[in-house]
């Protein structure tokens, strides 16, 4: 279990720690939408990662452990009012320690604190470590063709 974990609201060196990160932990697909580029982490390909989260780092955070980052989660408000969706991504060398569950409960923290009633998130039948987190958290799971759809119901303040 991590000693202490928090998130931090994403910067610009911070986006440079999870690049940093991504590069040596992760691969592309599943830390940014597609480049038309070669599989691999090209100049290139990094520089679309920093675009692409400089566009969207209002609604991010980095998972901090320990002092360390070691991945991304986000909390991005959708069209229907009171509803937000959740996603994340781990470093492989911090991936089955319970950080994703507890980077999901201080994310919902946030939710709550910020007056939205539920929380959405999804992944695939085939993460199973993603699936474990999400129904420990909380989530009602449906199945919806090959997507498995998290919901998160939450109190209110």
């Amino acid at each position: 279990m991590p000693h202490s974990l928090h998130l931090a609201p994403l910067t610009a060196d911070g986006i440079e720690r999870l690049l940093a990160i991504a590069v040596v932990e992760a691969t592309e697909e599943n830390v940014m939408p597609p480049v038309d580029e070669p599989p691999g982490w090209s100049p290139a390909r990094q520089q679309a990662f920093r675009q692409f989260y400089r566009l969207h780092h209002e609604a991010m955070y980095e998972i901090v452990v320990d002092d360390r980052t070691v991945g991304m989660i986000r909390l991005t408000p959708t069209v229907d009012e009171g509803v937000a969706e959740t996603g994340m991504w781990l470093g492989t060398s911090t991936r089955g320690k319970g950080i994703g569950a507890n980077a999901l409960r201080a994310v919902l923290d946030h939710a709550t604190e910020r007056g939205w009633r539920t929380v959405v998130a999804d992944t695939t039948p085939e993460n199973t470590s993603a699936v474990r987190a999400l129904v420990a958290c909380g989530a009602v799971l449906s199945y919806v063709g090959d997507k498995v759809i998290a919901t998160f119901s939450l109190r209110e303040n």
